[in-house]
């Protein structure tokens, strides 16, 4: 990315500043990862800056990479009584996609001469791949349920304990669901995908607390050095896709009607208080619900995995979190609270301590943040902080640093998963092509993405996560 017209006016943030029609930009990052970034991100954002009803500056993550509609890492909060706007690019296709974070009571030498038999089983029992679908096959008037009351319901049907609920965004079930407003196509789709984890960046992990860099913070958290977690990452499967893309086509329509100019024609979006704009919401939210059942889901199939090689072993929730949604919160701005529609795509919710949507547990430390790192190389573990200038927002994962067909020219699948396991890290996966495209090498640097979300005062750094068994599609 081309730096010019930009000035760092805190660390690690820098500012583009409003011009005719357009608000201010704010780019989080060092300087290096954003020079390393697409021009096609400052390009989207920038188109960000331009919709109605805009609350301060667009923003990018510190893992911003180009997207559809938004970047990937980006953050804008939009006032429905001043006009402002919900884009389906936004928010994403894969609706709710994110990360629940499972602690265990095994340590690394516990776990490594099982590890082989454990990768073996978490890859026979947890559904992965394109397409796949797992032995529940759901009704619709079932998926509807599922839409209304998200991991309530898995835990109703026996996936977990209701305690799994205090550790979940939102308790488990975000309110506003409209079941009637997702098609009859999109519940289709998800009859037999529940308890999935999908393909492409989704994956099982088992991990190792391999550093601890606040040690308070951490204790609050549950985790120590050498302790083995679980990071489930995925999303709301087949439902959340048709739902983008079912309404791209209504937002689309409702902007022409409604007057508004799109500054590019992915940032389909209509003004939140408008019947589209309702609509659209009631879908999204039933799809968040079904995404927050769906990790329930693939909590409870960890265990019973983990039971059959482990039986002595606990893995309890240490927190679920999305990272493609649009959520209803309460900002200050300008000394008084408002509030606004939060548009978080490849972004992570990160409230700060003491705020009331917390866990009780965690209410002194900060919510707990998960950056999720690519195939291979680890991920962190951070807490939100006050001050967060970015609406209470961090980074998600390491984000792409170059394509999936430049990734294909470069890596062999077999290669890479023989070069992993020399390195103690064992692949499950159904797609050579796949874990090729999701070689670690085709992602940013996870530990510059975590520094720099530190440094620009998003999230702190807690733990680092490294992979033991890695579980993909």
């Amino acid at each position: 990315m081309n730096l010019q017209g930009l000035k760092e006016i805190a660390p690690q943030c820098w500012s583009q500043p409003a011009g005719a029609g357009m608000a201010e930009v704010r780019l989080f990052a060092s300087r290096d990862l954003l020079e390393a970034m697409d021009e096609k991100v400052r390009e989207q954002i920038s188109n960000v800056a331009r919709l109605p009803g805009l609350v301060g500056a667009a923003m990018t993550m510190p893992d911003a990479h180009w997207g559809y509609g938004f970047p990937i890492g980006g953050v804008a909060a939009f006032d429905a009584e001043a006009g402002g706007i919900v884009s389906a690019g936004g928010v994403g296709f894969d609706i709710s996609c994110g990360i629940r974070c499972l602690r265990s009571d095994l340590t690394l030498p516990q776990l490594l001469p099982h590890a082989e038999a454990l990768a073996n089983q978490l890859f026979r029992d947890i559904p992965a791949g394109v397409g796949e679908e797992g032995d529940l096959k759901l009704s619709v008037p079932e998926i509807e349920r599922v839409m209304l009351q998200g991991a309530h319901w898995a835990v109703e049907q026996g996936y977990g304990v209701a305690e799994d609920l205090e550790y979940v965004e939102e308790r488990g079930r975000v309110p506003g669901a409209v079941p009637a407003q997702v098609s009859d196509l999109a519940k289709k789709r998800q009859r037999g995908e529940m308890g999935t984890l999908g393909s492409g960046n989704h994956y099982l992990e088992v991990q190792v607390v391999d550093k601890i860099y606040d040690a308070a913070v951490a204790a609050a958290f549950g985790l120590r050095q050498d302790q083995v977690v679980i990071s489930i990452h995925c999303g709301s499967r087949g439902l959340g896709h048709q739902i983008g893309t079912d309404y791209l086509v209504s937002l689309a329509r409702a902007a022409g009607r409604l007057g508004i100019q799109l500054p590019e024609r992915e940032l389909a979006c209509a003004p939140i208080l408008s019947p589209e704009g309702q609509e659209y919401l009631g879908a999204m939210n039933a799809a968040i619900n079904v995404a927050l059942a769906n990790r329930q889901m693939l909590t409870h199939l960890t265990r019973a995995a983990f039971a059959r090689i482990l039986p002595d072993a606990n893995l309890d929730t240490l927190f679920d979190v999305s990272h493609n949604t649009c959520k209803v919160e309460s900002h200050v701005v300008d000394g008084r609270a408002r509030r606004l529609y939060v548009h978080r795509k490849g972004a992570t919710r990160a409230f700060p301590p003491g705020h009331p949507d917390l866990p009780q547990k965690y209410r002194k430390a900060g919510q707990p943040v998960i950056i999720g790192g690519s195939m291979g190389t680890g991920s962190y573990v951070l807490a939100g902080l006050a001050g967060n200038p970015a609406w209470a927002s961090a980074s998600h994962g390491a984000g792409r640093a170059m394509s999936r067909n430049a990734a294909l020219k470069r890596w062999q699948g077999r290669q890479l998963i023989d070069e992993l396991r020399a390195r103690g890290i064992l692949i499950r996966t159904r797609s050579l092509r796949g874990a090729a495209e999701e070689a670690p090498g085709a992602y940013k640097d996870v530990e510059r993405v975590a520094l720099a979300t530190e440094q620009a005062g998003l999230a702190k750094r807690v733990a680092f996560l490294r992979p033991v068994v890695c579980i993909k599609g």
